[in-house]
């Protein structure tokens, strides 16, 4: 099975002008990047895990947010990793618990059914998430100034010789 996931990618203005200055840096360079932004994206997954316990279903999936290792800041959550007591993958909780949901899906445990409120997820709430992407979001900038903080240092460095 694919590996199924939510991933959030730090994008902001100058990122592709600096990675391109990293090409001509040695590879020492570009793998002191990716230590320091992964250390950035991890801090971004600590708060989003945080954030994810709103109910049970985000809580199961904050269990699958991780960071990932790139010359960018990279948070991951989801994938095909069993969760819960029903051994449900990761990613068939992953949207109705960001985003909610209008109904039950048969493919999911009744025991997690609401019977109070008739719904296993929270109502749908359109493009607007939950818990994921407002936490990352939220700590995104404090995390580019990081990255460009991180990024001027190596080339300051690099860029005098190493």
């Amino acid at each position: 099975m694919a590996k199924q996931a939510l991933t959030i990618r730090l994008k902001a203005t100058g990122v592709r002008e600096t990675l391109a200055a990293f090409r001509d840096l040695p590879k020492d360079a570009n793998r002191e990047l990716r230590e320091a932004s992964l250390g950035i994206a991890d801090l971004l997954a600590q708060s989003a895990k945080g954030a994810s316990h709103i109910d049970a279903q985000s809580a199961a999936v904050g269990t699958t947010v991780k960071a990932i290792r790139d010359r960018v800041p990279v948070v991951q959550a989801g994938g095909s990793r069993r969760i819960t007591s029903s051994r449900v993958p990761a990613y068939r909780l992953l949207f109705g618990s960001e985003f909610g949901a209008n109904g039950r899906f048969g493919w999911y445990s009744a025991s997690r059914y609401n019977e109070s409120t008739g719904r296993q997820f929270s109502p749908h709430q359109g493009q607007q998430g939950r818990w994921f992407f407002p936490t990352v979001e939220r700590e995104l900038p404090a995390a580019l100034r990081e990255w460009n903080k991180a990024a001027d240092e190596i080339v300051r460095r690099f860029g005098q010789g190493g």
